[in-house]
């Protein structure tokens, strides 16, 4: 295994925001991502029967949303790019990391493309009989939950989550550390 599981059951994640005067103790990263998981596992059903406008409409809230939070995405990221310093070696990656008004615009494009695509689900792309008379077909259908690991790119967040939501798909997503305020 690549990894230490003592130090993983050791490190904890900081919750992100506490609900009222409620304080939460750290979770366990284990304990954490199983949650986060069984959540996404059990929300998954739901997700594969969600009918395409209901689908649509979600995808179109999600864009008009970036648009209406532009400005708390900026200053969050803003933050993140503090954050992350500015040592030349890291340039490239802080330019995938920056996000701009023009950036979040087309992040709310693509949610919007995303929505006007025709709903993959039920589709039927092959049919055949066999030679008793049966017909066997191939039916686009949900995979369930989709984990998807990616570098500090905001507009993968939108992307990917745009697309399992079109697909009837829970997905859990981890981007990189450097993008936690945005």
């Amino acid at each position: 295994m690549l990894s230490d599981q003592r130090n993983q059951a050791e490190a904890s994640v900081e919750p992100i925001e506490s609900v009222g005067t409620e304080v939460v103790a750290p979770i366990p990263i284990p304990e954490y991502v199983n949650e986060l998981v069984t959540r996404a596992k059990g929300a998954a059903g739901r997700l594969a029967t969600l009918s395409t406008v209901v689908k649509n409409r979600a995808l179109l809230a999600m864009a008009e949303a970036l648009e209406e939070q532009k400005d708390a995405l900026l200053a969050a990221n803003e933050l993140d790019l503090e954050a992350f310093g500015t040592a030349p070696e890291k340039q490239a990656m802080a330019d995938r990391l920056r996000l701009t008004v023009e950036r979040i615009v087309e992040m709310a494009a693509g949610l919007r493309e995303v929505a006007a695509l025709p709903d993959p689900l039920g589709e039927m792309p092959k049919m055949w009989t066999r030679p008793n008379g049966m017909q066997v077909g191939r039916v686009r259908v949900p995979i369930g939950v989709i984990g998807i690991i990616y570098e500090s790119r905001p507009n993968v967040t939108a992307d990917s989550a745009a697309l399992c939501l079109k697909s009837g798909n829970a997905c859990v997503l981890r981007g990189g550390s450097e993008a936690m305020a945005a």
